[in-house]
């Protein structure tokens, strides 16, 4: 029998998972649910999707349940479904809850649902899932099955790449993966602006800065070694390379890039 999953919240997250997902079961087996009806309902015909009439009609037909809502909005929607969770519990088809919300652990979702025991996964995912170019790291709850955290990964994988981690570690990982996007985004546009500033036209110093930051990015991937190896076959003695560095230091770059990492970090632990 087919998987089939819904989805709490439309925004460009959701719809990133649920279209990866529909590469694997088919948008047919899909659904979504929102506070913003015609946007469901946009997201929902992008895939060959349906629409559910409320979020707990999603959990009464859903394996999967995607609570793809922002953190400051999901204690409402535990509350609004908590009933509906306790149900399916009860007649022993359990749903499995997987919940995007940064900082929120899985007992305090159980213990919002008024459920122990509650089958909940913890994602963390990020923007380049769009492309099938994500970072979505998972923790599960101990009542979660082997089979069913299997099935999710494979649910997830057409989305980017997938890693198991202990629950501890996640608030860290939206620090890093989770924002660092944007984080990426800056150094990028960043880059372009040095372009620009040393001559080059608009559209080629940003399409030179792009390609570059993917470049070093997969040097790093495939080739196992460390950033700091690969930064020193550029550095030339007294080139231009060196120097850039040499200024990169002076304005403390790294500390500043750690600080980042650790004040979003802080920001999702506050959120939990």
């Amino acid at each position: 029998m087919s998987t089939t999953i819904a989805c709490i919240g439309s925004g460009n997250m959701g719809r990133a998972l649920m279209r990866g997902a529909a590469g694997i079961i088919g948008g047919e087996h899909l659904g979504f649910t929102d506070v913003d009806k015609p946007k469901a309902a946009e997201a929902a015909k992008a895939l060959g999707a349906g629409v559910f009439a409320s979020n707990i009609e999603a959990v009464q037909k859903g394996d999967f349940v995607f609570l793809a809502v922002k953190p400051q909005a999901l204690p409402g929607v535990l509350q609004e479904i908590k009933g509906a969770v306790k149900e399916r519990g009860a007649l022993h088809k359990p749903v499995t809850l997987v919940s995007m919300a940064a900082g929120f652990s899985i007992s305090r979702i159980s213990a919002e649902l008024e459920c122990p025991g509650q089958p909940v996964i913890r994602i963390m995912p990020n923007t380049p899932a769009l492309i099938s170019q994500g970072m979505i790291v998972l923790a599960a709850a101990a009542e979660v099955g082997e089979d069913r955290i299997a099935e999710l990964e494979r649910l997830l994988a057409n989305s980017g790449q997938v890693d198991r981690l202990e629950e501890k570690y996640l608030d860290a990982v939206t620090g890093l993966s989770g924002s660092g996007p944007a984080f990426g985004y800056i150094f990028i546009e960043a880059l372009a602006d040095g372009g620009v500033r040393a001559g080059l036209p608009r559209d080629k110093a940003l399409a030179y800065a792009a390609q570059t930051v993917l470049g070093a990015a997969a040097m790093v991937k495939e080739t196992g070694r460390h950033p700091g190896e690969l930064k020193d076959m550029v550095a030339s003695p007294g080139g231009t390379t060196i120097a850039g560095i040499a200024a990169l230091e002076q304005a403390g770059f790294r500390g500043i890039v750690m600080n980042a990492v650790d004040a979003a970090f802080r920001r999702s632990v506050e959120l939990g």
